[in-house]
């Protein structure tokens, strides 16, 4: 027979301690986002319908490569920390852990591979 309290039953069971810096990532992620959006928009929606040296002239000038590469970054990243927390609260066990692996690598490649291609065309 045990004698427990309910806070003793559940000590150690509760919050990962990272919820709030989740949080707090993912909404100042998003406020980055909704600001770039409409820069990013403007000039990627420029590029469309003209032709190739064209396309690349525009997305060449410093201020478009920037937003699109802090578009690319802080896209990436908002991505890894959402579907970070679609697995774990959908996925256990070890295949939790390859998941999160395996999305990391994914989310950081396609930023990077971005980024190289935005300073291929603005360099």
């Amino acid at each position: 027979m045990q004698f427990l309290t309910d806070r003793k039953k559940v000590t150690g069971l509760g919050t990962a301690r990272t919820g709030t810096e989740h949080h707090w990532t993912l909404t100042t992620t998003s406020v980055g986002l909704l600001i770039l959006t409409p820069f990013f928009l403007y000039y990627v929606g420029s590029a469309f319908g003209q032709s190739y040296e064209d396309a690349i002239a525009i997305l060449g000038r410093p201020f478009p490569a920037i937003v699109t590469g802090l578009m690319l970054a802080i896209g990436f990243h908002h991505f890894r920390i959402g579907i970070q927390a679609v697995i774990d609260d959908y996925v256990d066990g070890k295949a939790r852990k390859i998941a999160l692996v395996l999305m990391s690598l994914v989310a950081y490649g396609l930023a990077a591979a971005g980024l190289f291609a935005i300073a291929s065309i603005a360099l």
